[in-house]
């Protein structure tokens, strides 16, 4: 898988954001072209361990490879990393040392032609699936989906202000044709906005974001998922979040704002009945973002956010 090129995103600050020890055990739950995963394996050696998540079969054919020469010290499963309890099951694992998870698109799947995940390719199918055996695509939203639903995609999973006019648009335009290519949404999001709001960067962009992000339900549990993985965490151990977008990162602060959340009584009370217990340390009290020199060399790192929790308190056995 020659062709699966990506540049991990803030590399060197979430590599010390995971604090990574030799003997440690870690969980990339995104693990795209094994960037983070080599990382994690190289600097925990020689007796780290790794497993990891991808839906993507390229990802992982890709992930595989380049993870080769740390043979016998890691495990790749094809799942979501929202079903960690399953995987760390399957892999006989309990608790971690760490948790790296990049909820970014690849380089290499904005750039496949046949993925269309990038509306700057307006021959590409209308698919936008990480993993390719889902049975929703980005055509099938478009073209079957009611103007209502397709609305509310667009404005809560892109923030999108003109999606009523873009989802009556939609509609309209499906009635006498079939929508099969991202040239074709294109041209109904740009007829949607008025020209003086398409100034500021692409007019396509929360559209597109909308609508992967509901093809591949990327949002769905995402809170409870952070929760569940930080739980998972032996104490000391660090779970170092990379986000792309408002969403996301608000959901991400929310679950570490509850889990290092104390008691949470009334404060009149003489003692806490509550049983609320600070379970981590944030680190990053304000999300890091990536230098000025990363943003020049990799622009998907623009508008990262990078979050990072410790484990302070161990579940009981």
């Amino acid at each position: 898988m020659a062709g699966f090129s990506h540049i991990p995103v803030m590399l060197e600050e979430c590599m010390e954001g995971l604090n990574l020890k030799d003997g440690g055990l870690y969980f990339d739950g995104t693990v795209g072209g094994g960037g983070h995963s080599y990382e994690i394996l190289r600097r925990s050696s020689p007796t780290g361990r790794l497993i990891a998540t991808d839906l993507d079969d390229d990802a992982i054919a890709a992930a595989t490879e380049r993870l080769s020469p740390f043979a016998g010290r890691f495990q790749i499963f094809k799942s979501n990393y929202k079903n960690y309890e399953e995987v760390f099951s399957l892999a006989g694992v309990d608790k971690v040392d760490g948790v790296m998870l990049d909820f970014g698109v690849s380089s290499y799947q904005l750039d496949s032609e046949e993925r269309g995940f990038a509306y700057m390719k307006p021959s590409s199918p209308l698919d936008m699936r990480m993993d390719k055996t889902a049975p929703v695509t980005a055509a099938t939203i478009l073209n079957e989906y009611p103007q209502e639903e397709i609305k509310k995609i667009l404005y809560e999973y892109g923030e999108e202000r003109f999606a009523p006019q873009i989802a009556a648009n939609i509609v309209r335009v499906r009635k006498t044709e079939k929508l099969e290519t991202c040239g074709q949404f294109v041209k109904i999001i740009e007829d949607s906005i008025p020209k003086k709001f398409q100034q500021n960067g692409p007019a396509s962009r929360k559209s597109f974001q909308a609508i992967r992000i509901a093809v591949n339900g990327e949002l769905d549990g995402l809170y409870e998922c952070v929760t569940g993985l930080t739980r998972r965490l032996k104490t000391g151990g660090r779970i170092v979040i990379l986000t792309f977008h408002s969403l996301e990162d608000r959901i991400v602060k929310r679950a570490f704002k509850e889990l290092e959340t104390d008691c949470i009584c009334d404060k009149s009370l003489p003692v806490c009945v509550c049983g609320k217990k600070k379970e981590i340390e944030i680190i990053t009290k304000k999300p890091i973002v990536a230098s000025v020199r990363e943003m020049a060399i990799n622009s998907r790192s623009k508008c990262a956010k990078l979050r990072i929790a410790e484990k302070i308190v161990c579940d009981k056995a």
